[in-house]
């Protein structure tokens, strides 16, 4: 399996190229994601995109609920945005975006509440789907991956705040906030 890059790593801020075909060596690729996202624990993960594990190619995987199939997208594009946004993750007991590859850090970004998506699945199929609430927010968290952005960018873009775990005095655990 491969590991999850975490920052300071250039391919999580490299625009990702477009998957040239699906062959063997995409179905491979794809097993590797798979296998990433359902053995990261703390934290679970709900997406994962391709550059996360070291391959600039515009795919990514989505599971908005342990309990969910993963969904596979390839050479995905928002084809539709809601006009209406959200501030985090919606119906969450905390609202803040959180990053495999940036590991102990949260932050809230404000995105649509809908997107439609144009993408292929594993097996070729053109798709157009429309996503709301939390697959909504996941899908351009992946796509934000897939250009090079990352989610503190888009925090610091929109002039949130960012948050790492502490300890509070009475040794309860707490966010708090990330001097930048």
């Amino acid at each position: 399996m491969k590991p999850i890059i975490t920052t300071p790593n250039q391919v999580l801020t490299t625009r990702a190229k477009p998957v040239p075909k699906i062959n063997h060596k995409t179905i491979q690729v794809i097993t590797e994601m798979r296998d990433a996202l359902i053995k990261q624990d703390q934290p679970k993960g709900v997406g994962l995109a391709a550059p996360q594990i070291g391959i600039s190619w515009r795919i990514f995987l989505i599971r908005p609920q342990e309990t969910d199939p993963i969904r596979v997208f390839l050479n995905p594009q928002i084809i539709v945005k809601s006009k209406k946004m959200v501030d985090g993750i919606p119906d969450a007991d905390h609202r803040l975006e959180g990053c495999l590859s940036i590991p102990q850090v949260w932050g809230s970004v404000r995105r649509h509440e809908s997107v439609t998506i144009k993408y292929l699945d594993e097996k070729g199929d053109e798709i157009t789907e429309k996503f709301s609430g939390f697959p909504a927010v996941i899908i351009q968290h992946e796509l934000d991956h897939l250009d090079g952005i990352l989610f503190t960018r888009r925090v610091i873009e929109q002039k949130g705040k960012l948050y790492k775990p502490g300890v509070d005095d009475d040794g309860k655990e707490i966010l708090e906030p990330l001097e930048i």
